[in-house]
């Protein structure tokens, strides 16, 4: 099969918060694009917020399986857990909203490319705030919880940490 790391991976390091953090700057990226096309009447903004959300559409679903994948092999322990879940929720819930806003952009971008609808931009704040939340959960599991660092995954493997 394959052997694991000293971070309880099979690769070097994790894959997961490359591609999320790739995902979470197309996402920003495009918003404010589409929040200047929009506010300064400036439609050059909408082509570019266009690739944006849709790169970020196609990544955020490699994030996903990469989230999945390595979550499976952290060994998380109670107090983790929680936070593990509710990002996992979260991730999975963002990839179906950011897949139908994309959509939603697309037959906007089809009717008239020049343009975009108020109502698009207020369902693509309160996605930027649900990503926000994400960024919060994702930072909990990494920096306060430390799934796949070296010294949680070990006093793991040792019964430290139940």
């Amino acid at each position: 099969m394959f052997t694991l790391n000293d971070q309880n991976l099979p690769y070097p390091d994790t894959l997961h918060p490359i591609i999320v953090h790739f995902v979470i700057g197309m996402v920003f990226f495009a918003y404010i694009s589409e929040l200047v096309g929009y506010l300064q009447k400036k439609p050059r903004f909408f082509e570019v917020a266009w690739w944006n959300w849709l790169t970020a559409a196609i990544a955020i679903f490699f994030a996903v399986i990469f989230g999945e994948f390595e979550a499976a092999l952290a060994m998380p322990y109670p107090a983790a857990q929680p936070a593990l879940d509710w990002h996992t929720v979260n991730g999975w819930s963002l990839s179906a909203i950011l897949a139908g806003l994309t959509a939603w952009r697309g037959v906007l971008r089809v009717r008239n490319p020049l343009k975009t609808s108020l109502p698009f931009l207020m369902l693509a704040t309160v996605f930027m705030v649900l990503v926000c939340i994400q960024i919060f959960l994702g930072s909990l599991v990494d920096w306060v919880y430390g799934l796949h660092t070296l010294p949680v995954v070990q006093a793991t493997k040792d019964g430290i940490i139940p």
